[in-house]
């Protein structure tokens, strides 16, 4: 048995779809880690071959008749080292999420996942079975029993277990696994406790890069045989991580592994919306991104966020004031385009909302104004946005929050205008967090404390406040995070505290915006329970509790 083995991890993107670049890449990146990096073994993501997850791609016999033939060429030129790779096997009617073993210019052995994620943003069973024969994998490096598990397989002990009984000393994770705030801490303690039961050590490999509505963080990490779990790899950032591995003691030595300077909450939340913004925009073939700037909290983070995704010259701010725009907002709005380097452009909406209501004046005759005129300006807005995004090309980012979605506080074909709302996934008390905590970092403030200190307002009439409509962000959140996040019943939030009849109206407001909701810009995960992909409700649902 050789003394040591090194590890090469490719925590890299691996666009969905892209399976001949994707192709091309692993194969470029497996003569790398043998020449470059001089690796005995090379491990890829979770399905790195197709990308994840690919979806109803996997119903098309094309593409996996692709996905076959391109593993087959990289296998072809695998020599002088070990590559795992994953991909969709396809067996006749059956699909499996496989990892093979790479070897020698052969495909010398191939792993089935066994445990299928069917919850949250994971639809596994939809496309992918269990292999009611197949059985662990373990193969020989260089003396080294190796072993591989899938992903959600590490999350039960029978996988990890039983290739150890095979006789595993050393099993790497190939994974996929979403970002959400405060998995670190309990995959690290997952890690931990499956060493100890089963002696292995483990190296986990995740995925990096954001696709649609999810973003995968990377934050690889690796475990020695007694339970010691060292630092995760830096989060969101493309690299290659390189251990040793000493196979008398099960441990790993860190080679090049880059970690994480500030792993807060926080911090982690900002890069992976940050890394969504970015990897939407290059995937889908945008450069450059338009918002509306209205001086008030939401469409500032908006507008950092941009600015760190894609860069100040690449965003245009348009701020659209009407008869009800504080001169403040205005200000506000220009002060931070002048500290970040944006453009900012000013069209005003009183022409459109005028031509609106002259054209509806003969069917409104008699009725008295009321939200619809206020929906209107709204709507003047997203309209005007969507023709500058058209005229000049570039995407317009949305700006609503995760409390603003939940209860419709938010203009269907007005403020919901765009193609990426990278604010979806936070509570309005969130983006308050979010904000403070970028102003701490990296020198100047990027957005103007007076915007944090205001009371958020849509300024659709005159004096209005958000909380003439809604109720305390901090009471309104507390309620949506139990009823969201934590699926507690009406029950239970009234017995946290909260007055009944405002839950009631807030479970109401839920209820009654499902069909705003499914019309939504996607936008970044970054909670345990997201709508969208995560959270899919009926529209037409006649439970109430």
């Amino acid at each position: 048995m050789k003394d040591s083995l090194r590890i090469a991890l490719a925590q890299f993107d691996f666009p969905v779809g892209a399976v001949a670049g994707n192709a091309e890449r692993i194969a470029g990146m497996i003569v790398d880690a043998r020449d470059e990096y001089g690796a005995d073994i090379v491990l890829f993501p979770e399905l790195a071959l197709s990308g994840y997850p690919p979806e109803d791609l996997l119903l098309r016999p094309s593409f996996l008749a692709e996905c076959e033939a391109a593993l087959q060429r990289i296998a072809a030129g695998v020599h002088g080292i070990v590559a795992v790779v994953g991909w969709p096997e396809s067996a006749g009617a059956v699909l499996y999420n496989s990892a093979s073993v790479l070897r020698d210019g052969r495909i010398e052995a191939t792993y089935r996942k066994r445990e299928l994620p069917n919850y949250a943003v994971f639809d596994e069973r939809r496309y992918f079975e269990v292999d009611p024969d197949g059985g662990p994998c373990v193969f020989d490096v260089e003396g080294v029993p190796v072993g591989v598990v899938v992903c959600e397989d590490l999350w039960f002990p029978e996988p990890l277990a039983g290739t150890v009984e095979a006789g595993a000393q050393l099993v790497l994770v190939p994974n996929a696994s979403p970002f959400e705030r405060g998995k670190h801490a309990q995959r690290d303690a997952l890690l931990a406790e499956r060493t100890r039961e089963t002696g292995a050590a483990l190296a986990y490999l995740n995925l990096v890069g954001g696709q649609d509505s999810v973003v995968f963080d990377g934050a690889s990490v690796v475990a020695d045989g007694d339970g010691t779990v060292h630092p995760a790899a830096a989060a969101f950032t493309d690299q290659w991580l390189l251990v040793d591995y000493d196979t008398a003691g099960r441990r790993f030595t860190p080679v090049q592994w880059m970690d994480d300077g500030d792993e807060s909450m926080d911090a982690l939340a900002w890069r992976a919306i940050v890394r969504g913004i970015q990897d939407y925009f290059r995937k889908n073939g945008f450069s450059r991104a338009w918002l509306g700037l209205s001086g008030g909290i939401d469409s500032a983070l908006v507008l950092a966020l941009a600015v760190d995704a894609l860069g100040a010259e690449n965003v245009t701010a348009v701020r659209l004031p009407s008869r009800y725009t504080a001169g403040l907002s205005n200000d506000l709005a220009a002060e931070q385009c002048a500290a970040l380097g944006v453009k900012l452009e000013t069209v005003a909406i009183e022409p459109a909302f005028q031509g609106f209501l002259q054209a509806l004046e003969p069917l409104f005759a008699g009725h008295e104004v009321d939200t619809t005129e206020e929906n209107l300006q709204s709507r003047s807005r997203g309209a005007l946005l969507m023709a500058l995004s058209n005229k000049f090309g570039g995407l317009l980012l949305t700006t609503g929050n995760k409390s603003e979605y939940a209860v419709g506080y938010a203009t269907i074909y007005g403020d919901m205008c765009g193609g990426y709302a990278p604010l979806k996934d936070l509570y309005k008390t969130e983006v308050f967090g979010l904000a403070k905590w970028r102003n701490t970092v990296g020198g100047a403030p990027v957005i103007p404390p007076a915007v944090i200190s205001r009371p958020p307002s849509a300024e659709l009439r005159a004096n209005q406040v958000d909380q003439d409509s809604l109720p305390a962000y901090d009471v309104l959140d507390g309620i949506l995070y139990r009823y969201v996040d934590q699926e507690q019943s009406r029950e239970e939030i009234v017995a946290a505290g909260y007055a009944a009849e405002v839950v009631d109206r807030v479970l109401r407001l839920v209820r009654t915006s499902e069909w705003k909701r499914h019309q939504a810009a996607p936008g970044p995960k970054v909670s345990r329970r997201a709508f969208g992909r995560e959270r899919r409700y009926p529209i037409s649902n006649g439970f109430r509790h």
